[in-house]
């Protein structure tokens, strides 16, 4: 929940604030509001206050960083943290109140019972939620922090139990920030140096008294005076926006606070009116604790109004008097690059594509096309690449477009043709932080400006114009501008379509390009980038290194390529290697110090022959005067595939544990020797002090006997101790792998949760009955349609299925199962139920996977239909010959090879053939092959392939039996109705006797 401004609750304790007025040193607003100084934020738990007074005591009075302090506070107690800390430095130290404004030089404490976040340089505090979980402030500052000010943050972890921060460091590192921690020795409690050591992530490992001069050489290095340009100091927006944008940027990782605020409020307040809320802190409450509803408005905020070839004539322009002439000038193979950036779901960026296809097609030049589109959502990207879209897009779409570069699916969809999604890249990107693409000839950028504000705008443009190529267009939206701020970067083509062309650049004209990662030169216009990259542009060199060091999880490493030269290093690699004499050289092989040459060479071989990886151990290295050991592992690098034939070196020192301690000398002071008294006060008391003596020594007896027994329960008390502490290991153990066989099985749970699903929408799907017995033949699964038969319900599972009487005419269900269970035989029987349907049973034993005999399947297939269908077949079968043997003409029935199928009695008759040497035969070689005639064939295979059919066809031939006779056939296809023949193509040939021939 959050806290309104000034209403934070302030601790009771005054805290002495020493704040002078306030100098020019208020952050001002960069891009992602990083600071012109750092803001370094202290993480800390238990036993974290004594370090932080250890810090503050060694920092200097003065110093040109921000301190926050983000510490585990009780919720319900006020804190006495910021008049302690107070104490042990001379900077204002002040509890953090809602909207405080960062400055340089001052110490801010977070209050209790609040979590912290940062946006462009202003405090907001968050209530924590009611139902508290595993909450970690640490965690969620550091990563507000790194969004926030990027290079400029810095993350120190102090003592503390548990791993809160952990996360929270990586997210600076992310970010080029910078990271300290407390050495594991000097804390009192290690558990969070303990995990923050063991990420990997700590720039420095030091005590609470070092961390300040080395922060100091770090300030001193990176934030000179020549280095900090001051900035216009931006308005704040009202309090629920920041608060808004704040959600937003910790939910998407996306800043909404620079764009235009008009847009943003009318989206906020449709939400507002979708959930009947008429507060906008009400609405900030909902949505912090509404992961889905801060996906909503994410999705609301992101205006993805599009469609294909929106604005006709713009594309028209586009292609006549821009893309036409430019290509032109373009030798034949030229590689055109294109940028569509804001692309939403793909239309824009497929009709650039479509257009530049149009265009090569009427130049007829054949240019490489490469289309790389960008969108901040994701599920936009996602939609863009399978490229179908709704049949509305035919209103856009004209016909020979349609036809030629779109596939109509079933559904009626329309799907862009593979030739034109070859060509496109998509990809999430930033365009406001991302790093732009390069050397390209046409960047598309429509109604995206429209939607940013004035500064962003200022700061957008000039990146486009470093991205495109002298003479490159830029294609905006018919509603935006360059602005008169950048007519030195682009000339207009046409001003009413909004088409540009980037001019030459200028030594004169400032850059203001702010690209995450390493600055670029004002010279370095020209890049060498290889293919492989440039198909992939859209994913940085530093990200595939850094995706492969947290696969492989690396200590010190290297990355060299084909040639062994180096590419990327991680962590601290001096003891390994070191520059090699003459001429400077990044070859790997040249670098290694002795110790690890021989064994690389010997590695890389072995890795370029079977690419597997390939372990040194035990190797030793001189370093120092002494020597170390190493293992030295070299593997190669499978995915991504952009770089697959890089190999990746990995380094890991092997320390040798064990150290001498000497033992504390303890001085012990001696007791003082006791005074006389005088003889008169020594005789006047001498039995009264005799008397008192005898009672101490008593008393002093009882005394030591007490504190032997104290002695002797401490000793049990600090066994017990030792013993809970070995215990409370073991059950974290326990417990990690409890989690871990949990998770385990929780897959396992949800992959059975599956595949039972899938089972039983099957068995609920078939209308077949079966009956799923288990090994004392009991029932175990069992489908709808068995109702029909036997009446089982849910409830009989595990019942015996003789229990049951069925509606079956068959007895001998029962002694069926136990003979498939005793010879694992399959039992298949066609049986009758009281109501006439007929259905054939099978029975066949239940085996599982691992091929046990678990109980016996039994299934009830409803063949009613079929034996009717049979029945009539056989009805027709019969009709159709008694037609045959009634005419009075020879007729012979042909199947698709012409092979005789049957013949009348009166083919038999009239040629004196006999069934054996008729039935089966190609009626060619019928008699004395009097049926082969060339003529005949052409017509006989015209009725097959042709469905025609002939009448009246003479044929006259010497046949053997009846002499010379003229015949005259007709042939037509039938439907095939003899069971013997496999075929449905059947050809009746009626034979009709002529009269004879003399």
């Amino acid at each position: 929940m959050v806290q309104d401004r000034g209403k934070a609750t302030a601790g009771k304790a005054s805290v002495k604030k020493s704040i002078a007025k306030k100098k020019s040193n208020t952050v001002p607003h960069i891009d992602g509001g990083s600071a012109a100084f750092p803001i370094v934020g202290l993480g800390a738990s238990a036993g974290g206050l004594e370090a932080l007074q250890i810090f503050f005591d060694a920092m200097p009075d003065t110093s040109p960083a921000a301190f926050i302090i983000v510490a585990h506070l009780a919720p319900k107690h006020v804190s006495l943290m910021p008049e302690l800390i107070q104490r042990h430095t001379k900077m204002p130290v002040e509890q953090i109140q809602d909207g405080t404004r960062v400055e340089s030089g001052h110490v801010y404490i977070i209050p209790p019972n609040y979590n912290l976040c940062l946006l462009n340089g202003t405090l907001e505090l968050m209530l924590l939620p009611e139902k508290r979980g595993a909450l970690l402030p640490i965690d969620n500052f550091f990563k507000s922090l790194a969004q926030d000010q990027g290079a400029n943050a810095v993350a120190i972890i102090l003592s503390g139990t548990g791993s809160d921060g952990t996360i929270g460091i990586r997210a600076i590192k992310d970010e080029c920030g910078m990271c300290m921690v407390q050495t594991e020795a000097s804390a009192k409690y290690d558990g969070m140096p303990h995990c923050a050591i063991a990420s990997n992530r700590a720039d420095y490992v030091l005590s609470p008294d070092e961390m300040p001069a080395q922060l100091h050489k770090l300030f001193k290095y990176k934030y000179s005076k020549a280095n900090i340009v001051p900035e216009r100091l931006i308005q704040h927006p009202p309090d629920a926006l920041q608060k808004i944008f704040v959600i937003l940027r910790s939910r998407t990782n996306h800043d909404f606070s620079q764009y235009k605020k008009n847009t943003l409020c009318r989206r906020i307040e449709r939400r507002m009116n979708v959930h009947h809320l008429g507060d906008i802190f009400d609405y900030v409450r909902y949505l912090q604790e509404s992961d889905r509803e801060a996906d909503i408005l994410f999705d609301e905020l992101l205006i993805g109004v599009t469609n294909m070839f929106r604005d006709p004539d713009a594309f028209y322009s586009l292609a006549n008097y821009g893309l036409i002439e430019m290509m032109k000038q373009k030798p034949e193979g030229y590689t055109f690059r294109v940028w569509v950036a804001g692309c939403s779901t793909g239309e824009e960026a497929y009709s650039i594509a479509i257009l530049i296809l149009e265009c090569m097609e009427k130049l007829k030049c054949d240019f490489q096309v490469q289309v790389f589109a960008t969108d901040i959502d994701e599920k936009a990207i996602t939609i863009a690449r399978r490229g179908v879209y709704a049949s509305t897009i035919a209103k856009d779409v004209n016909d020979k477009r349609l036809k030629r570069y779109f596939i109509k699916l079933d559904d009626g969809q329309y799907q862009v043709k593979k030739m034109v999604r070859e060509i496109l890249v998509f990809a999430p990107q930033n365009v406001i932080k991302d790093p732009p693409f390069t050397k390209l000839d046409l960047i598309s950028c429509r109604n995206l400006l429209i939607y940013l504000g004035s500064e962003l705008q200022k700061k957008l443009l000039p990146v486009f114009h470093y991205s495109l190529k002298p003479e490159g267009i830029l294609f905006l939206g018919s509603s935006e501008t360059i602005g008169q701020q950048n007519i030195d970067y682009f000339s207009v083509v046409d001003k009413k379509w909004k088409i540009f062309k980037a001019l030459p650049f200028k030594m004169t004209t400032t850059p203001i390009l702010n690209f995450p990662g390493a600055p670029i030169a004002l010279g370095e216009q020209e890049l060498t980038v290889s293919d492989k990259v440039q198909k992939i542009e859209e994913i940085s060199a530093f990200q595939l290194v850094e995706a492969i060091l947290q696969q492989s999880d690396a200590p010190p490493c290297v990355i060299i390529g084909v040639d062994n030269n180096i590419t990327y290093i991680h962590g601290k690699t001096g003891r390994f290697l070191e520059p090699s004499q003459g001429q400077v050289t990044v070859n790997l092989l040249a670098m290694l110090r002795p110790g690890l040459k021989k064994a690389f060479s010997e590695a890389i071989q072995q890795v370029g022959m079977h690419n597997q990886d390939v372990v040194c151990k035990g190797l030793q290295v001189e370093h120092s005067g002494g020597y170390i050991n190493v293992d030295m592992t070299v593997r190669p690098i499978r995915e991504p595939m952009a770089m697959h034939s890089m190999t990746m070196v990995v380094f890991e020192e092997v320390s040798e544990k064990g150290a001498d301690h000497q033992p504390k000398r303890v001085k012990v002071r001696s007791k003082p020797k006791t005074v006389e008294e005088l003889e008169q006060d020594l005789r006047f008391t001498k039995e009264h002090l005799q008397s008192t003596i005898e009672e101490l020594e008593t008393s002093n007896e009882e005394l030591k006997s007490i504190n032997e027994e104290l002695q002797s329960t401490n000793e049990e008390l600090q066994s017990t101790n030792e013993e809970l502490e070995t215990s409370k290991e073991e059950l974290q153990s326990l417990n990690e792998e409890s989690v871990t066989v949990n998770s385990e099985l929780q897959g396992r749970i949800e992959d059975l949760s599956a595949s039972n699903d899938d089972m039983k929408n099957l068995l609920d799907s078939t209308e077949i009955a079966i009956v799923f017995l288990d090994i004392d033949l009991c029932v175990r699964r069992f489908t709808p349609a068995v109702s029909a038969l036997i009446p089982l319900a849910a409830s009989d599972a595990g019942r015996p299925i003789k229990h049951f009487a069925s509606n079956l005419l068959y007895e001998d269900l029962t002694q069926d199962a136990e003979k498939v269970l005793n010879d694992l035989s399959v039992i298949n029987k066609d049986v009758v139920s009281k109501c006439g349907s007929e259905y054939h049973m099978q029975m066949r034993p239940y085996r599982t996977v691992n091929n046990v005999i678990d109980g016996v399947v039994v299934t009830f297939d409803n063949i009613s239909a079929s034996k009717e269908a049979e029945k009539r077949a056989i009805r027709a079968k019969l009709y159709a010959e008694s037609i045959l043997n009634t005419v009075r003409q020879s007729l012979l029935v042909l199947d698709k090879d012409l092979r005789v199928v049957s013949a009348n009695p009166l083919f038999y008759k009239y040629f004196s053939a006999k069934r054996k040497d008729t039935i089966g035969h190609v009626i060619y070689d019928l008699g004395n092959g009097q049926w082969n005639i060339p003529k005949l064939r052409e017509l006989l295979d015209e009725v097959l392939n042709k469905n025609s059919v002939f009448d009246d066809y003479e044929v006259e031939y010497e046949f053997e039996a009846i002499g010379k006779h003229k015949m005259i056939l007709n042939a037509r296809k039938v439907i095939g109705f003899d069971s013997d023949s496999d075929s449905d193509e059947l050809i009746l040939l009626a034979i009709e006797n002529g009269s004879k021939v003399e």
